[in-house]
């Protein structure tokens, strides 16, 4: 059941971040756009351990394996989403490696 709540709270931070990241980079264009959708999804990665963290979902040393893997998992979502645009099967489908990426650096951590 933690998993669930990892993966649920990694896709929806990972999300709003690339989204807030969005939008701030759409002030200074169009290739700045894409820029801070990936920029504000990483730099939110590690909310989503901390929250993760916070509710006892995972022990403190997963913290840094939970952050890594929900950044590679949200460059590799943000990556696939940008290279589909035309489709909204790709990006939804995408969303969901931000919270596998979470799953699976948390189960790499040390135990």
């Amino acid at each position: 059941m933690t998993s669930l709540r990892l993966f649920l709270v990694a896709c929806i931070v990972g999300g709003v971040g690339g989204f807030i990241g969005s939008v701030v980079g759409s002030a200074f264009g169009k290739e700045a756009l894409f820029a801070g959708g990936f920029l504000g999804g990483v730099a939110v990665a590690p909310l989503s351990a901390r929250i993760a963290r916070w509710r006892r979902w995972i022990e403190p040393r997963q913290y840094w394996p939970t952050t890594a893997g929900a950044a590679v998992g949200f460059i590799v979502t943000a990556t696939i989403a940008v290279n589909t645009l035309s489709s909204p099967v790709g990006p939804i489908l995408a969303a969901s490696l931000t919270g596998i990426g979470a799953i699976v650096g948390a189960r790499s951590g040390p135990r």
